[in-house]
């Protein structure tokens, strides 16, 4: 995720990430965004609005909309990650109006790691706080997705790791007693069902392939998948293909992916899926390097080139 947090002892390494800057030369220190920062990242001094914890500032910028003069703008830098439970805990004192409205700030946002993160946080730590309520008031009902299916719930988790010792090769590191390993780190994968502004997707080097390459190439996972955030899609037979393009869109300029890595088969039609990767390229306003790969029917790469 964008702006992970690595503790080591009592140290805390920065790591880039989407951070909220405030030109002082413009703020008149009005004190509208301290309001309106329910996570406590913000407060008034010396007459002017400053963020006073790197900890608590998600870099969703909910703050830009009540800046009156436009002093406060989104830009990536070297920062603290955002602590979740360190801000479910101030919150929670301030009772549920303020936790209902940041947690609907997440999930506006698409945050639903952080979302997860602070109902987990507010069932554990929040013994004063009818977290039912809470949850209805989010969600509109107690189901954590608006569609009812609990199959398409996001969920985020880390593959396996294992080192590659020297004259193994990397399929057989990722092996388990003789079984293979998933790469898999998120959930769900097809198109449609994913959340562009997921934090999965956040700096990710993304990996869109047609369905069927899973299939046909053998060793998938530990090619495509792996270091990678999946998406899948079947430019033949999906509805609504139209709305991939948008989603893309949002990927490179909301969730400023990294690389965009297109997978199709040799057959005509996969062609389709391509097609809309460089639709939603041109439409972006970022640029991000696209790579394309045939697969053969027979299971080999047969073209792998940056476009």
């Amino acid at each position: 995720m964008n702006g992970l947090i690595f503790v080591l002892n009592k140290y805390v390494m920065k790591a880039k990430r989407n951070i909220i800057k405030i030109d002082e030369q413009l703020c008149n220190g009005c004190g509208i965004c301290v309001e309106g920062c329910h996570e406590g990242a913000l407060q008034l001094i010396d007459g002017k609005a400053r963020i006073v914890s790197e900890l608590y500032c998600d870099g969703l910028g909910a703050c830009i909309g009540d800046c009156p003069v436009g002093a406060i703008t989104i830009e990536e830098r070297e920062a603290e990650a955002y602590d979740e439970a360190a801000v479910m805990e101030c919150l929670i004192p301030k009772g549920e109006a303020t936790i209902i409205a940041h947690l609907k700030h997440l999930k506006d946002h698409g945050e639903m790691i952080y979302l997860r993160q602070g109902v987990e946080y507010l069932e554990q730590h929040g013994a004063d706080t009818d977290v039912d309520s809470v949850r209805t008031a989010v969600h509109g009902a107690k189901a954590p997705l608006p569609c009812g299916c609990p199959g398409s719930m996001e969920r985020s988790f880390k593959a396996p790791m294992a080192p590659v010792a020297a004259g193994i090769s990397m399929a057989e590191s990722s092996c388990d007693g003789g079984k293979m390993r998933s790469q898999l780190t998120h959930w769900p994968v097809q198109l449609h069902l994913l959340n562009p502004q997921a934090g999965f997707f956040r700096g990710a080097d993304v990996v869109l392939a047609a369905d069927c390459t899973a299939y046909a190439y053998a060793d998938f996972h530990n090619r495509f998948i792996r270091n990678h955030t999946l998406a899948i899609a079947c430019p033949k037979l999906d509805s609504n293909k139209e709305s991939y393009v948008e989603k893309i869109v949002d990927m490179i300029d909301t969730a400023q992916i990294n690389t965009l890595t297109v997978v199709i088969m040799e057959v005509p039609c996969c062609g389709g899926l391509l097609q809309l990767a460089r639709m939603a390229v041109e439409k972006a306003t970022r640029k991000v390097p696209v790579k394309k790969v045939v697969i053969g029917v027979e299971g080999d790469v047969v073209e792998e080139s940056w476009m």
